[in-house]
């Protein structure tokens, strides 16, 4: 088998998430988010940009799904709008919201395209932000009534579903660097917000072995899983170190370990809001996990650090995120997580590059030959790990179409489709066919 022949039953598919593509966020009853908030703050994200309109994925979705068939694509991971189904967090339902899902799959299972459905991508009800947010209990059950909704709408049709979508950003992005909604900076509530994360998971994969839903439930996790800078002991154990904080906090709970003892060890003053029967309740088994991957950091020994790590320079070349291209750094953090977790099946849920996309001068085409030579690699390496007994069994490409990216507004395009943020026309990159022909077998 070539370097990039798959097996027949692997899932192919692309990625979004509902704030960075949908807009309409006026129609039909849709409730506020934290990233409707956040972007009117002052500064929060480049150029005042928002997710207003975004690439009108809400109207234009038939034309999407038209273009994933062209591509050839058997899956779609695409998010719920948390404020779309409750728009004040809690009933009563908003049957508009609902609707929208109820044609959204049904359109791409008539195109046979799985569904893949991530419950929460970052867009809290504000209404519950207003109330506390994630630092607050009370969230993570309002999250498990949530999921029941959507479990009740959607669950005659779909068959592969996720609770979180990188719970380490909302906690920690959120709540302590402030950089995302709801830009809040306290190390003290950013814990606080991942104990009742991981606590929403929980009752959520509760929830759904409850209803006796069928199909089958995981999460999405960005792990870090960085590279010694050095061959010394001290920059091994260092890496060891900075896999806590990024990692084990959210996965080692899901697998019944517990939180690493190392890393709370490291702020003392700080204090998880666990309560008796909460970790039973996050260790409720999932089926698969979700693992989105873009770089791989080097660190080094700083015993000035509280967790006693420093991140190094790198040589790679870098996207326009500035992050590191690290393709052998997938199949590393793959075989570690195969090992982690004792051979759980993984998805690959998010995988991509931002460049500087431009259309060519007729305005009909866009070469991105770096995006190509980037998911060649990375796929490369992904096939490899399938080589050596890693359980992965499906690739979901970020992204479909250039959006917006969150605090760099729609100053960073990763999408495979180019989409004219001046008329929201689609124009397929490049990259575009290299993955139909991926797919495909021709690769």
């Amino acid at each position: 088998m070539s370097e990039l022949e798959f097996p027949t039953d692997f899932l192919w598919g692309t990625a979004t998430a509902s704030y960075q593509v949908e807009g309409a966020v006026k129609e039909d009853g849709r409730g506020r988010s934290i990233w409707d908030d956040f972007c009117r703050l002052p500064g929060a994200v480049r150029h005042g940009h928002t997710g207003d309109a975004a690439c009108d994925q809400y109207h234009r979705y038939p034309e999407d799904i038209a273009l994933m068939r062209e591509l050839g694509v058997n899956a779609y991971r695409f998010s719920v709008a948390w404020p779309r189904i409750q728009p004040e967090g809690t009933d009563p339902v908003n049957q508009a919201g609902i609707d929208y899902y109820d044609r959204l799959v049904d359109a791409l299972k008539e195109a046979d395209i799985e569904p893949m459905v991530t419950l929460y991508h970052w867009d809290l009800p504000s209404a519950l932000q207003e109330a506390g947010g994630w630092p607050e209990r009370s969230v993570a059950g309002r999250f498990a009534d949530y999921a029941r909704r959507v479990f009740d709408a959607l669950g005659d049709r779909v068959q592969l579903w996720l609770t979180l979508n990188e719970p380490l950003c909302s906690a920690f992005l959120g709540y302590l660097e402030g950089i995302h909604a709801p830009g809040v900076r306290d190390r003290r509530l950013a814990y606080r917000a991942a104990h009742h994360l991981n606590l929403a998971h929980g009752y959520a994969v509760a929830a759904f072995r409850d209803g006796a839903y069928s199909g089958r439930i995981g999460t999405v996790l960005n792990p870090w899983t960085p590279r010694p800078a050095t061959r010394r002991e001290e920059d091994f154990q260092a890496a060891d170190s900075a896999a806590d904080g990024h990692t084990r906090v959210f996965l080692d709970p899901l697998l019944g370990r517990g939180y690493p003892e190392r890393h709370l060890a490291a702020y003392p003053d700080i204090e998880l809001p666990i309560q008796e029967g909460d970790e039973e309740i996050i260790a409720t088994p999932i089926d698969y996990l979700g693992v989105n991957y873009y770089t791989e950091p080097v660190v080094a020994y700083d015993p000035e650090h509280p967790e006693g790590f420093r991140l190094c320079e790198q040589h790679q070349t870098r996207t326009a995120m500035d992050w590191p291209i690290v393709p052998a750094g997938i199949n590393r953090q793959l075989k570690w997580l195969h090992e982690h977790t004792g051979g759980m099946p993984l998805y690959v849920t998010e995988n991509g590059c931002a460049l500087e996309d431009q259309l060519s001068e007729d305005g009909d085409k866009c070469h991105d030959p770096t995006r190509i030579e980037y998911l060649r690699a990375h796929l490369a390496q992904i096939k490899a790990a399938m080589d050596d007994g890693v359980n992965v069994k499906g690739y979901m490409l970020w992204s479909f179409i250039d959006n917006f990216e969150w605090a760099k507004g729609y100053t960073k395009r990763f999408g495979i489709v180019y989409c004219d943020y001046t008329d929201r026309r689609r124009v397929p990159k490049n990259s575009f066919y290299f993955y139909r022909d991926v797919i495909a077998g021709f690769e």
